[in-house]
């Protein structure tokens, strides 16, 4: 391992983490909206933030100073997932030195601290503040860096880092390091070449959607925050009720609002080289490839199972956002028979129900905008379907596993992956009874010749179960039954609302079940559960292997 030449190249990443925390400082001056009262402190925490940023990357630059070998495999591995660690540590900066709170009273230790930049440079979207909308608490030009690691981890820091430096066969090692999804669907024209494309596109959806739903009413700040959470597939908002509180906003069409998140989020969920076709008036070659048909189909058809099982179960009657009430704090806490800090697992405003009219535009509305949401790994929320039948419910625990297509934004464990491994399941259990029959594995007609493909699938889906399962282990036996107990959920309800925290951070959707629900977070978790879920949105959006070869003696021998 050539340690130098990584020192290096992780100098880049430092600084180019440092430098993007500069766009966030304006948002605290009173021109753009902030009160040097509230925002004094995360403005010195950002600045704090840069200059130590820079001089890590200075520390660094000079440890690599002697590097001129060329960058292989194993060095464009460590460089990849040493960035994501790295990021994590420096992005949790802002939150620390700002002395940010998660509640009020109730300050951001380091490890919420790296709870927060994990999930967003992961865009995971899972939180641990509870009051986004007091500045006395979280601080604008703070959350603004909050959403903006949205913006750098949703394409992939080493993406953006490779557009800007090419780096030549050791940049395309970086990015099939980084970008998710089976190697078949990697780009293979000049690496630099296609890192800007995927970028200007990227950017490009992030700047269409911000003029979109500034035309629909939404601040300048609001209307750039919401856009990196859904091109990112991220999720974080400005809101504590997410995309919901616009439904509840005076002279805003909260329906049009959602339904263009929604739009957007379907492109982020989709394969960017199927987007630069579309550019290039490809419809043809879209409409024929069968992982976007497939993540269509089962977008459709989830949102027709949820709105048939809805309708029966009347869980749509507590949807009518047009007419709901917000609950104050006094009211919460009333309802909850608690202390203050007892509802810090639930973020205000919370709608309250309404029963006086179920519509099927209605179902249709928020059951869409869920599976959408769900689907491509965002986790924006405009529903509390915490509250919804069984089967809703553990349909949309299903669509978390699924994911987007290879080569988007979307988290998940890909369609196309679930493509392959049914194929393979079809073949062999066609071997079963005729083993002297020898079928190709086919993808859209064109028979699968790396074995190696192949075998990945099979292998993928087996690892992520078993971290699925020993992690959710983990939970169940560290986790304090007062995390249930003391906030007023029922302790019955732990192993299923443990799995769903495990899947919502292994598959970078953020909200889960139960205590993590729709209006939940994860404030209240042991430091040990939130460090296993740092690692968890870690491994989910590197897909496992980058983040694993770190923990093998192997990798970092000379050899």
């Amino acid at each position: 391992m050539n340690t130098p030449l990584v020192a290096r190249m992780l100098s880049l990443v430092a600084m180019l983490i440092g430098g993007s925390m500069v766009f966030s400082l304006p948002w605290g001056l009173p021109i753009f909206g902030g009160r040097w009262e509230d925002e004094q402190q995360g403005m010195l925490g950002l600045l704090g933030s840069i200059i130590l940023c820079f001089a890590v990357g200075g520390v660094l630059r000079y440890l690599g100073r002697n590097s001129r070998a060329p960058l292989f495999r194993r060095e464009a591995m460590a460089v990849v997932g040493l960035s994501w660690v790295l990021s994590t540590v420096l992005g949790a900066l802002p939150y620390e030195l700002s002395v940010t709170q998660r509640a009020p009273g109730i300050r951001m230790h380091f490890i919420d601290a790296m709870f927060e930049s994990q999930s967003g440079f992961s865009t995971t979207g899972a939180t641990v503040l509870t009051d986004l909308e007091d500045p006395a608490l979280v601080p604008r030009c703070i959350l603004f860096w909050r959403s903006s690691t949205h913006f750098l981890g949703g394409l992939g820091i080493i993406v953006l880092f490779v557009a800007i430096l090419g780096q030549g066969s050791a940049g395309k090692a970086m990015m099939r390091a980084e970008m998710p999804g089976p190697s078949h669907s990697s780009p293979q024209a000049r690496i630099q070449h296609t890192a800007w494309v995927l970028f200007l596109i990227y950017a490009g959806l992030n700047l269409l959607l911000t003029f979109v739903l500034m035309v629909e009413g939404l601040s300048v700040f609001d209307a750039l925050c919401h856009a990196f959470g859904t091109m990112a597939t991220g999720g974080f908002s400005t809101y504590n009720a997410s995309v919901a509180h616009f439904a509840t906003v005076p002279g805003l069409n909260g329906p049009l609002i959602e339904m263009t998140i929604v739009g957007f989020m379907f492109l982020a969920g989709t394969n960017f080289m199927l987007l630069y076709a579309l550019l290039r008036r490809e419809i043809r070659s879209v409409l024929a490839d069968v992982e976007w048909r497939t993540y269509t189909g089962i977008i459709a058809a989830a949102t027709v199972a949820i709105v048939v099982a809805g309708m029966y179960f009347h869980d749509f009657r507590a949807m009518t956002v047009g007419s709901a009430s917000i609950e104050s704090t006094e009211e919460q806490i009333e309802r909850v028979g608690a202390e203050p800090r007892a509802v810090a697992s639930e973020p205000l405003p919370v709608v309250k129900e309404n029963r006086q009219r179920e519509s099927l535009g209605g179902a249709v509305r928020y059951a869409l905008f869920q599976v959408v949401s769900i689907m491509t790994t965002t986790g924006f929320c405009t529903a509390d379907f915490d509250g919804w039948n069984s089967f809703a419910q553990a349909l949309l625990l299903i669509l978390m596993f699924v994911g987007g297509c290879a080569g988007s934004t979307s988290g998940g464990l890909k369609v196309v992956r679930h493509i392959l491994f049914f194929k393979t399941l079809r073949l062999e259990t066609e071997k079963a009874y005729h083993p002297s029959v020898v079928r190709p594995l086919r993808l859209q007609g064109v028979p699968v010749e790396d074995q190696q493909l192949r075998m990945n699938v099979p292998v993928y889906f087996g690892l992520a179960l078993a971290i699925f399962t020993l992690s959710w282990l983990f939970v169940v036996a560290v986790e304090p039954e007062s995390t249930w107990t003391d906030y007023g959920h029922e302790i019955e309800h732990k192993l299923i609302d443990a799995a769903s925290a495990v899947a919502a951070t292994l598959n970078n959707i953020g909200p889960g079940l139960g205590v993590v629900g729709a209006t939940k977070n994860y404030a209240n978790f042991s430091p040990a559960s939130k460090l296993l879920f740092i690692w968890l949105m870690m491994l989910g959006r590197l897909e496992i292997y980058v983040i694993l070869v770190l923990f093998a003696p192997s990798f970092w021998r000379r050899h």
